[in-house]
């Protein structure tokens, strides 16, 4: 009788001791920091949008989600309550999320165009870097490649490749910045309602047609903003446009780029919305290449002087964003 009863004892001391440990794996899995996703099975899991789900909603740290080269084929959504996070590939042309979600295959009505995203950012204080973003559709119609809703994210060192409405940059209150990106499509490839600083970013024009579609609602300080960037183009391409308004006060500028002779002597549109020429705020300053000429420009949009330039310095804008810009160039916000 002792003996079964010290037999029975024992048993309930290692089920307790198995169950704490269980318990306690589970706790620290759930708020690892550090996550990695490997198609070869050597990482934590195989699956981008498995990592994400894994983490902690509203974590108090941020938490890395390393991803290494592959190519994965996957719609991958960042909600909201996943903020503070960092997605971080091995290299930028390597590490390839894509996806061929379009307007036609989506069949949503005419708001298709909202569901036909690779990647989609709802959570606020997100950092991508290093990775492809691409719609695979073709040339198809409206496939978006990277939609952004949420606020103070950031992108660097990223390539967002698409052809129609490839960056969807919304967000009436969001606040966005590329940094060293490579984006590319053809006809309205970057747009949106959110204030976006693109800076040392590659944009490149598939076609003859826009590079932004702006929505800016009225009253914002700023819409769309590239600063040194470079703007190439295709061989084919050979009349493409800065930019045309979506809505009537959109607000883009484009600083120190460098354009070639395939930018449209007149520059800008107004997307058959006559009342937008005297409510968007389109303009240029400084910039450099044959299709920098602005002598032809359409005359209601700006070329800015140097006084009203200095606004969309670095350091103004992301000010004017409610971000704070050190002196090694770094931001407190974050911890990177």
């Amino acid at each position: 009788m002792i003996r079964n009863s010290y037999t029975k004892s024992y048993s309930r001391i290692i089920f307790l001791i198995g169950f704490i440990l269980i318990s306690v794996t589970r706790v620290l899995a759930q708020d690892k920091l550090y996550i990695t996703v490997s198609q070869d099975g050597s990482g934590d899991f195989n699956s981008i949008q498995k990592a994400i789900e894994a983490c902690k909603a509203f974590p108090d740290s941020r938490i890395t989600i390393f991803v290494k080269n592959g190519i994965y084929k996957e719609k991958v959504v960042v909600p909201s309550y996943n903020t503070q996070l960092s997605i971080v590939g091995e290299s930028a042309d390597k590490t390839i999320l894509t996806y061929d979600d379009y307007f036609d295959k989506i069949n949503r009505g005419r708001n298709s165009t909202f569901y036909t995203y690779t990647l989609l950012v709802e959570a606020n204080d997100f950092i991508l870097e290093n990775i492809t973003v691409e719609n695979s559709a073709g040339l198809v119609g409206q496939a978006v490649a990277l939609h952004v809703e949420g606020n103070r994210c950031i992108f660097r060192n990223c390539r967002i490749l698409g052809n129609q409405d490839t960056l969807y940059a919304a967000g009436e209150l969001s606040h966005q910045y590329f940094d060293g990106c490579t984006i590319e499509g053809t006809t309205d490839f970057i747009f949106g309602e959110a204030t976006v600083l693109f800076e040392k970013c590659t944009i490149h024009c598939k076609s003859d047609s826009y590079i932004t579609a702006g929505s800016t609602s009225q009253g914002k300080a700023l819409g769309f903003v590239f600063l040194n960037c470079k703007i190439t183009a295709s061989e084919s391409a050979k009349k493409v446009y800065l930019g045309r308004p979506w809505r009537i006060f959109a607000k883009v500028a484009f600083l120190n780029c460098e354009m070639g002779s395939f930018i449209t002597p007149e520059g800008w549109h107004n997307w058959s919305k006559s009342e937008s020429e005297k409510t968007t705020f389109f303009a240029e300053y400084n910039n450099s290449g044959s299709g920098a000429a602005n002598f032809n420009r359409v005359p209601w949009s700006h070329q800015l002087s140097e006084s009203e330039a200095t606004k969309y310095t670095k350091e103004n804008i992301f000010a004017i964003l409610g971000w704070e810009v050190s002196k090694e160039e770094k931001w407190y916000n974050f911890e990177h």
